[in-house]
């Protein structure tokens, strides 16, 4: 009997042992306006002065807005935007991408007096992605229809404009204006395809939260005792809500602002701002505080703005002191950038609001706190350390999600949002079906891919009304679950990817088994998948998405075959372990770590891993197997070993299961593993080192 232990870990890029994921990218496409005429009026010289000098500025832009340049093609340049990580915001970085590129081409001179005008073309779509060769001029990155579609946006696109695709304006809409424009013809298609045009970018607006408040009453009251508790002690305190995507952050912080209040009889106030995905000036959310504190509308104009700033102030500053502020917030308010007169106004805005909670209980608030620029984070920290200091009666509260990294200041609260309980959830799901005319039947079959995520539950009811089935994964909710899945390196996510694809127990033995790994490799994995929030440890069942639409996300980021390969593992290791009588019981902190259970020699198939049971049929040449010439008897392969018979270096590998590692050796050319062949019998313990090629992961067998 012959045992099989083989490691197919990838040797070529360890970082990515799933090195292909089927991903929704942002393609651009940017081309030049007439350059075959262009280039046949200038020298040869000259034509190529102005390809450097167009490529680098393209190219530039591109980077800005973490683009990778696939390839150029002629006078065309082709980016992908969230080929290797998604941060949710891959069409909108696109769009702004394209915006940036027709204002700096666009009828400027690049060379002399020369000038060019381009057409730029976005498209959104799945592809099939080399993880390995997501960079910078890696040609053949990506493979799908949607490059050919960015390609044809571009041609239908007006010289200096920004063409879009259905998809890329649904993933910007609200944060960029957009024109739709009447459908073109495309060959080869039956039905016109939809284009759009990006003129701008669109000013925030608030979200609406019109319906009611359910299964937050709790947290809601927990986090207004706190702020009540440090506006009435005049003890400042920093509360951080922290949950995901769709948990519903942003309306619990709706409805705190709306909730009236008074601390020993005067009435609190409150300055709520949010923070955009990639804000274009990085003090814009201090500029929005100034708004707010002055009640400027976005419809004021000069006079309105410096009226209002007037009154605000009035009775915080003496004359003269006016006098120097209210220039110095209308310049804030005018160009909230990095300049020297932008953070000295800055400052000015953080004393304002100092003499404001002097005057009456402040609660500053910022939402998606975790998209500002460093420059936002030091003013708040600086805001609540005056504060601490002078002892006014001030709260400062956050929202984020869980993932954010800077530092908080020592005495944060911090206030997770946790799912809704399935009853909280059936309820928010009827009211919403109801309000959409939709039937109320469908709760039930929405309560599992909502999760207890509220956000996810508005969503699918929209998409509901659009048209789709019920079954479809929403595209809001698929951006950013594909966002939460990137915020991990390729190890973590190919762990995520082989868990979605088992159907029994979750565990470290069986993700380890599914991926061909080494027992033990990803229990530290798991762990660290646990402490970031996308999976759960039960000392029952042993580990679990903590959303659906997460473990949806995971399994179709896998190629068909690959997913096909991992599932036929997956099964495989069910069969196993149902035919043997175990059951995985792993514990959250311990069981995921201990190695999958070894039989004695002599039981291939419980012993042999599924990437080795894949190849066991492989031919190994008969001069490495050193058996017996006689089969071995059933009794002579349970019979006990005699160890004190066996030199002392064949003793250590005659334990059952027992593999000694391979100090000697050395890399493996690519599409080749190494493994290692024990030949089983009552007088052999011998292990045999032979390279077979029973192929990994980037090829399955």
């Amino acid at each position: 009997m012959i045992t099989i232990v083989a490691d197919t870990t990838r040797t070529d890029h360890p970082h990515w042992p799933v090195p292909e994921e089927r991903r929704t990218v942002t393609v651009l496409f940017v081309d030049i306006v007439g350059s075959t005429a262009l280039v046949d009026q200038l020298d040869p010289e000259d034509v190529r002065a102005l390809q450097r000098a167009y490529f680098e500025r393209v190219a530039g832009v591109l980077h800005r807005w973490h683009g990778v340049v696939e390839k150029y093609v002629g006078d065309a340049v082709m980016a992908l935007f969230g080929a290797r990580r998604s941060d949710g915001f891959d069409a909108y970085r696109a769009v702004r991408a394209g915006l940036e590129i027709q204002a700096a081409l666009d009828r400027q001179p690049i060379l002399g007096d020369l000038t060019l005008r381009v057409r730029v073309g976005i498209a959104t779509g799945e592809v099939v992605v080399d993880l390995g060769a997501a960079v910078s001029g890696g040609h053949g990155v990506a493979s799908g229809a949607v490059i050919t579609t960015a390609a044809r946006l571009q041609g239908y696109a007006v010289p200096g404009g920004v063409a879009l695709c259905a998809a890329t304006a649904r993933a910007t809409a609200g944060l960029i204006v957009q024109r739709q424009l009447a459908p073109m013809p495309v060959a080869g298609r039956m039905a016109p395809m939809p284009v759009w045009h990006a003129t701008g970018l669109a000013r925030p607006s608030a979200d609406r939260h019109d319906g009611p408040l359910i299964g937050r009453r709790r947290e809601l009251a927990g986090i207004a005792d706190q702020v009540s508790r440090a506006l009435h002690e005049r003890e400042p305190r920093w509360i951080s809500l922290v949950g995901p995507g769709g948990s519903g952050r942003s309306r619990l912080l709706h409805e705190l602002s709306r909730t009236p209040g008074t601390v020993d009889g005067v009435p609190v106030r409150w300055c709520v701002v949010g923070c955009p995905p990639y804000p274009d000036q990085v003090l814009a959310p201090v500029a929005e505080l100034v708004r707010v504190m002055a009640g400027i509308r976005p419809g004021d104009g000069p006079a309105a703005t410096r009226d209002r700033l007037t009154d605000a102030l009035t009775p915080l500053y003496a004359p003269g002191r006016l006098a120097e502020v209210v220039p110095a917030l209308r310049g804030l308010l005018a160009a909230p950038d990095a300049s020297a007169e932008a953070l000295a106004a800055a400052a000015l805005c953080r004393e304002t609001l100092l003499l404001l909670a002097a005057h009456r209980p402040l609660v500053v608030a910022v939402d998606d706190v975790d998209r500002a620029a460093p420059a936002v984070h030091r003013f708040l920290h600086d805001l609540f350390a005056a504060a601490t200091v002078r002892g006014v009666p001030m709260a400062v509260l956050t929202v984020h999600q869980p993932q954010w990294t800077d530092t908080r200041p020592g005495p944060a609260r911090r206030v997770p949002i946790r799912p809704l309980a399935t009853v909280q959830s059936g309820r928010l799901l009827r009211h919403l079906l109801t309000r959409a005319g939709q039937p109320v039947a469908l709760a039930d079959r929405l309560l599992p891919p909502v999760g207890g995520r509220p956000g996810h539950a508005a969503a699918y009811v929209a998409s509901i009304v659009a048209g789709a089935d019920p079954a479809t994964l929403p595209e809001p909710v698929r951006r950013s679950t594909g966002a939460e899945l990137d915020r991990f390196d390729g190890e973590r996510r190919a762990v995520l990817m082989a868990a979605a694809t088992l159907t029994g127990v979750l565990s470290g033995p069986a993700v380890d088994r599914a991926l061909g790994w080494l027992p033990g490799r990803s229990a530290p994995l798991l762990r660290a998948l646990v402490a970031g929030g996308l999976l759960r440890a039960d000392r029952a069942s042993g580990y679990a998405f903590v959303a659906p639409a997460l473990r949806q996300v995971a399994a179709e980021r896998l190629p068909h075959a690959l997913r096909a390969v991992l599932t036929r593992r997956a099964a495989a290791t069910s069969v196993s372990d149902a035919s043997s009588g175990r059951r995985v019981r792993p514990t959250a902190s311990s069981a995921a770590d201990r190695p999958a259970p070894q039989p004695r020699v002599g039981t291939l198939a419980a012993t042999t891993t599924p990437a080795a049971r894949s190849s066991e049929r492989a031919p190994i040449p008969r001069r490495l197997l050193r058996t017996p010439s006689k089969a071995p008897t059933p009794a002579a392969l349970t019979r006990p070993v005699d160890r004190t018979s066996l030199p002392r270096r064949l003793r250590a590998v005659t334990t059952a299961g027992d593999v000694p590692p391979n100090r000697t050796s050395a890399p493996l050319p690519l599409g080749r593993t190494r493994t290692s062949i024990r030949t089983g019998g009552a007088d052999t313990g011998i292990r045999l080192p032979v390279t077979l090629p029973v192929g990994d992961l980037a090829v399955p067998a």
